[in-house]
């Protein structure tokens, strides 16, 4: 009997529809948007070389099955332990139970204290071991931290200056007057404008090996047409051709 009802309960969960999206924009303007694109894409660099890294910026954040509306999608998190690859969501039941360990949020305009508190009981409750919270009209930044993982609540940061992610050896520059998040090797995050370039430049290298290839088809096509071409030729003449 026990057998059957966990076999039920297991196929009513896998029936339940996680929606990827809420309808709502990813970013509220301009700055917000690429403060996302270009974090997302300087820790993607920061973990080029390991396949156990998964980045995500503006990504359905499910901790658990079977709770639709329990869900997050913060502007960028870092599952570490987690494989490369596309998601529609995070559900983490289907991530071995790992949790993004590491989140970033950009406020603007639009976002308001009850909302921001929500967001940090939810990261706190369901294991987010750093917060990050960059305020872009008021360029403040702060961090919450849990030093250990076993750690029940998130600490603040008291000084954010200068200061290093323990996960993910990326750290913090506000000596400028706004945000300069810097690779483990010092280097700083590229622009928006970097990154956009930087993109162009892979979308035409890859038009172009899909051009050649493309070519190379049609040239294998060709030859494969006029040697079927002289083999009926051949044929007719009463040559075998595949005795020549």
């Amino acid at each position: 009997m026990g057998t059957v009802i966990s076999s039920l309960l297991h196929n009513t969960k896998s029936d339940i529809f996680y929606p990827d999206s809420d309808g709502q924009p990813m970013a509220n303007n301009t700055e917000h948007f690429e403060r996302i694109a270009t974090t997302k894409y300087g820790l993607e660099s920061v973990f080029a070389e390991r396949e156990d890294v998964f980045v995500a910026g503006d990504l359905f954040w499910y901790p658990v099955e079977g709770r639709v509306n329990t869900v997050l999608a913060p502007d960028v998190m870092v599952a570490l332990g987690r494989p490369k690859g596309k998601r529609k969501s995070y559900k983490q039941w289907e991530e071995g139970g790992i949790a993004p360990q590491v989140v970033f949020e950009f406020l603007s305009e639009s976002n308001t204290q009850p909302e921001m508190t929500r967001k940090a009981m939810f990261f706190e409750r369901y294991g987010v071991q750093e917060y990050y919270i960059y305020d872009l009209r008021n360029k403040e930044l702060s961090g919450f931290i849990r030093f250990q993982e076993q750690d029940v609540e998130m600490e603040p940061i008291p000084d954010m200056s200068h200061w290093q992610s323990p996960r993910l050896g990326i750290s913090f520059d506000i000596s400028s007057g706004d945000l300069v998040l810097r690779k483990p090797n010092g280097e700083p995050f590229m622009s928006y404008d970097e990154v956009e370039n930087l993109l162009y430049q892979e979308q035409q290298r890859a038009n172009a090996q899909e051009q050649r290839a493309n070519a190379q088809e049609q040239r294998a096509n060709a030859q494969e047409q006029r040697a079927n071409i002289l083999a009926a030729k051949l044929r007719e003449l009463g040559i075998n051709p595949e005795t020549l």
